[in-house]
Order: C-alpha cells, then structure tokens, then sequence
C-alpha cells in the first residue's frame, strides 16, 4: 500500500483491502509515525474502526469520524507531535 503526503494532506482508502479481509492497521499506524507534525490524515475505511480510533487518541490526536455511506467511514486527524 502507498501512501502520500500532498500538501501537508494524507488520504488513505483502505476499504477495499479492509474487505478482502486484510488488516492495514499497522501500516497505517506506521505512516502516521513517520509523517511530519502538522500532517492531516484523511483515512477512509468500510466501518467505524474503533480500534484504530483509540490508538490514534492514545497518541493525542482529536479524531473526526465521518460516515459517509453505509460501509464508508472517513476519520480525520492532525499529526500535534512526536510519539
């Protein structure tokens, strides 16, 4: 999975690969990691994703959840600092 970082904007759709039944949590984890601070994350994913909600709240950030459609969930959260 690539990731990119334009304009200080990360999106990620996962869902796709969230229903072949892959699990891209750490790679997503990762990601966040080793963005710069003040990045925005935009991660799109086919349910709520608690799990990855609070560890990104662990990290500090404020999650913005988002349902969009029926299976389709967009988080938002900015990257404050270092973890």
């Amino acid at each position: 999975m690539m990731f990119e970082i334009i304009d200080k904007k990360a999106v990620m759709d996962v869902r796709e690969r969230v229903a072949k039944g892959e699990h891209p949590r750490r790679e997503i984890l990762n990601f966040i990691k080793a963005a710069p601070i003040g990045t925005i994350f935009e991660i799109h994913l086919p349910h709520r994703g608690e799990p990855l909600i609070a560890t990104l709240q662990s990290f500090g950030m404020n999650v913005i959840v988002n349902e969009i459609d029926p299976m389709h969930f967009r988080l938002m959260a900015v990257k404050l600092g270092e973890f």
